[in-house]
Parts: structure tokens; C-alpha cells; sequence
């Protein structure tokens, strides 16, 4: 389909979604958002797809909600109607996709876009980029899972500071906190991150999916219950052609060929 502030481009098994609104750095809007869940779901359905990429066109990946979209800005607005409706399911989507999505933070990311290239499972940013909790600016909360996902990804004080003084948090540091993953020279950013995403779209894709979904159940489960999601995971990656794949290719000292089913 035709997307009026998205680029999506499918090959290799990779599905890359880059965000392009640049001369608003990328900045959501309603319309964006509901295109960003329709390539979620499109990526998901299509098996030949076994991995996502996220990325922005220009100086910017997200610079957070448009403030100037008429949908979002009016005398009675209802703010939290607006994050049931549309950013909350977009959270729960990334979270929830059973393929691996790598996000390649090109720039500024703030607001809900530093909240939403988090949620993303791999994050690698260029040398340029940088994460800001911009919400206090404005005299908003952090939203788009920010409250969650800070204090689980650099501790409570770090994630206090973030949130309450709105500073600036460089690529370099946001790697050095275990914000991200990885921090990549500007020019090699996008040329890694496909790699990365391409080599992931070779790997058995159901065992990826349940170990993303097993990793973020850990924080809110006891050892009892992470037991418990382990051996139900286990168990249905053991009856996969890819887990049979495996352990051929393992006795016969070869590479295995995967093929995600």
C-alpha cells in the first residue's frame, strides 16, 4: 500500500519502516501512527518477513508527538484518550510482534519518539543521536511506556533525572548506561543496522520471537513463574523444523539453514 509519511521496503527478509516527515523530524501525527501499526501488521503477516527495521529520514529520527496536528490539539482534549487510542496499542504491538525489530536511531529522538525507539528489542544509534524525556518541557508525563521502560533499563536514579530535568542524553552515554545496545558512526549507521536485521532474518524466527517475549515477561515475574514461561517456550520451539535444523546441522558440522517455521 501507498503510505503518506512512511517508507517501507521489503528484502532480504527484512522489512525496513523508515519514519519521513523530516522537515518535522519525523514527528507523529494520527495519520503516522495508524500507518506505523498497518506496516507492523503487514511485516507480521507475511512470512517471508522475519525481521523489522526501524530507522527516520533526516537530520531527526522522532522529535516526539506533532504538536502542531489538529487532532491531538484543542481546547478539550482528553490526552489520555489520545495514548489509549493510538500510542498504547502501538507499544503493546512492538512488544508483543513475534519477530525481532531493530531500531536505528538516525538523530534526535525525544518524547515518544526516544519512548518508542526503546520499545524497539535492538537499538543502535548513531554517534549524533540522542535521547531526551522531553515531556517536562511541556508540562506532560512520560508516556509511550517511558515510565516502565527507564527505570527497568538504567535504574531508578538514573531514570528520575532523565524524566524530571529533561536533559540531554547523548548516543555515548546512552550505550555506557545500557540505554541501547550499540553506538555506530553516522555514516556506517543504516549499512549495520540492515546487516544486523539481515542477519537476524536467517535466524530460527519462532525461537527468536519466544525469547523476546520470554525476556520481557522476566521483570514482572518471580523465578517460580519464569520457570514456568521457560519450559512452555521450550516446548514449543522443540516441536520447530528449525530446532530439528539445528541440531542436524550441529551433528553434521555444518552451518544450519533456517527457515523460521
Amino acid at each position: 500500500m501507498a503510505y503518506e509519511t512512511l517508507l517501507v521496503d521489503s528484502a532480504e527478509g527484512v522489512t525496513t519502516i523508515t519514519l519521513n516527515r523530516p522537515d518535522k523530524l519525523n514527528a507523529f501525527t494520527t495519520t503516522m501512527l495508524g500507518e506505523m501499526t498497518l506496516a507492523l501488521d503487514a511485516a507480521e503477516k507475511d512470512d517471508a518477513i522475519r525481521a523489522i527495521l526501524i530507522t527516520g529520514t533526516g537530520r531527526g529520527f522522532c522529535a516526539g508527538q506533532d504538536l502542531g496536528d489538529r487532532k491531538v490539539i484543542s481546547d478539550d482534549i482528553d490526552l489520555g484518550a489520545s495514548l489509549e487510542e493510538r500510542y498504547n496499542p502501538l507499544v503493546k504491538r512492538l512488544r508483543a510482534l513475534p519477530k525481532p525489530i531493530i531500531c536505528a536511531v538516525n538523530g534526535v529522538a525525544a518524547g515518544a519518539g526516544a519512548n518508542f525507539a526503546l520499545c524497539c528489542d535492538i537499538v543502535l544509534a548513531a554517534e549524533s543521536a540522542s535521547f531526551i524525556q522531553a515531556f517536562a518541557r511541556i508540562g506532560l508525563v512520560p508516556d509511550c511506556g517511558g515510565t516502565w521502560l527507564l527505570p527497568r533499563l538504567v535504574g531508578h536514579a538514573r531514570a528520575m533525572a532523565l524524566a524530571l530535568t529533561a536533559e540531554k542524553l547523548d548516543a555515548k552515554r546512552a550505550a555506557e548506561w545500557g540505554l541501547i545496545w550499540k553506538v555506530i558512526p553516522d555514516a556506517e549507521l543504516m549499512t549495520e543496522a540492515t546487516a544486523l536485521a539481515r542477519q537476524l532474518a536467517t535466524q530460527p524466527t519462532r525461537a527468536l520471537g519466544l525469547t523476546k517475549l520470554a525476556l520481557q515477561a522476566s521483570s514482572t515475574h518471580s523465578l517460580d513463574s519464569q520457570l514456568d514461561i521457560e519450559r512452555d517456550a521450550q516446548r514449543e520451539a522443540g516441536r520447530t523444523e528449525d530446532y530439528r535444523e539445528g541440531v542436524a546441522a550441529f551433528r553434521e558440522k555444518r552451518v544450519p539453514v533456517f527457515k523460521g517455521r
